[in-house]
């Protein structure tokens, strides 16, 4: 079996087939492959239409035709008539054998019985079958290819979070499985719910309405968004209050917050000007740690509470803890049993960086010296002015006294 064009319609067809199973002509019997070309055409026609070469039968008759042209006038009319007739009855199909019958066998001539001519459908069912299983198959490809293509395009718009996508996948695929159209739309209402719900927190501008969306929505498309606007607002809060309480309580939020560095630095800035009140314990118990060695006349103490070399001390430039000791055997004279240093409740504290993280205090405060002597008639109390200064460690670096009179 090959495949072959069919003459009439031009499509690719079985040279064994019956009929075109696109057009319908009669194929087996009626056509002819001419021998110099190739072409394939009806068995009727005289010549191929490509080459124009003339078919074998048409060739034959033709040669005939010329022979009894040619000799017309050597030919009587009798004869003449006698070809004629040859060539109608070499023409005409030819008569098949008589069945002896019972009629010839008593000498009676009876005619032949006239035969139906079957009408023969086989051919145009096949081609009817044929037509309708090339039409399943190319049904069956579309389909298969539409089913795909709706598949893909499911998958894609059940991974997007962009509406439009998915509202196309709806007006596309109306005739999807119910199960893809119910879960694309149950998609599409919550982005737009969730679209919804950003809208209502932006226009509101609180912190709970932002932190209520990202608790809702958690993997939105707004989340940075959110988180962005969050850190803003907190920032606003701290830099406004100016404390290290709100500024500590921003970057514990926001470790890795976009204003980081300028709550680090507004920090510093605090701690570099405000003390704050575990400062002033720190440099009340200083003081009085100083004073209080001087009333129990303890040189190993008094020692402990100054710095290895002072700034000033009492007038002293560079003074060591030598030089306050001789402070101490000097404030203690003959006829001085006792004495007791009392500071004020006026204290005023500044502060200086010194160092990172690191602050010396400058101190202003009152102080009473009350005096037990052997001599009555001597001053028994006076009042001072106290400047000192207390470094990171908490030891006084420096110390001034001024007697005021009463």
């Amino acid at each position: 079996m090959a495949m072959i064009k069919c003459p009439e319609c031009g499509r690719q067809i079985s040279d064994k087939a019956p009929f075109c199973p696109c057009c319908g002509v009669a194929i087996v019997g009626k056509i002819i492959k001419c021998p110099q070309c190739g072409e394939v055409y009806f068995s009727d026609q005289e010549m191929c239409p490509n080459c124009h070469h003339v078919t074998r039968l048409s060739g034959v008759v033709g040669n005939m035709a010329e022979r009894n042209a040619a000799n017309e006038t050597a030919v009587s009319p009798v004869q003449q008539a006698e070809v004629t007739q040859r060539q109608a009855e070499a023409q005409r199909p030819p008569v098949p054998p008589r069945i002896p019958t019972a009629s010839d066998a008593n000498g009676v001539a009876t005619p032949p019985p006239v035969q139906k001519k079957k009408k023969n459908h086989g051919a145009l069912v096949t081609a009817i079958i044929f037509a309708l299983v090339l039409c399943g198959v190319c049904f069956y490809f579309y389909n298969n290819a539409k089913t795909s293509k709706e598949e893909e395009a499911y998958e894609y718009a059940l991974k997007s979070d962009d509406p439009l996508v998915l509202q196309t996948y709806l007006d596309n695929y109306k005739d999807a499985p119910a199960e893809h159209i119910d879960s694309i739309q149950a998609h599409l209402n919550a982005l737009q719910q969730s679209d919804a719900d950003w809208t209502n927190a932006v226009v509101s501008g609180s912190k709970q309405a932002l932190l209520d969306y990202l608790s809702k929505h958690p993997d939105s498309e707004h989340k940075a968004q959110a988180q962005h606007k969050i850190d803003s607002i907190d920032w606003a809060f701290a830099s406004n209050a100016n404390t290290l309480d709100e500024l500590q309580a921003y970057l514990d939020e926001h470790a890795n917050g976009e204003h980081v560095d300028e709550a680090n630095d507004a920090m510093r800035k605090l701690k570099a000007s405000t003390v704050q009140p575990e400062e002033k314990v720190l440099v009340n118990a200083s003081l009085k740690h100083f004073f209080q060695a001087v009333n129990a006349n303890n040189e190993q103490s008094l020692e402990a509470s100054v710095a290895p070399v002072m700034s000033n001390f009492l007038g002293k430039q560079d003074a060591t803890k030598a030089d306050v000791t001789v402070f101490l055997q000097k404030i203690y004279k003959d006829d001085i049993t006792g004495m007791t240093w009392r500071l004020g409740n006026d204290m005023k504290i500044d502060k200086r960086e010194v160092g990172e993280d690191e602050y010396e205090y400058t101190v202003n405060v009152s102080a009473t010296q009350d005096i037990q002597r052997t001599d009555p008639s001597k001053e028994r109390h006076a009042l001072y002015k106290i400047k000192a200064k207390v470094n990171p460690d908490g030891l006084v670096s420096a110390l001034s006294m001024t007697k005021i009179i009463e």
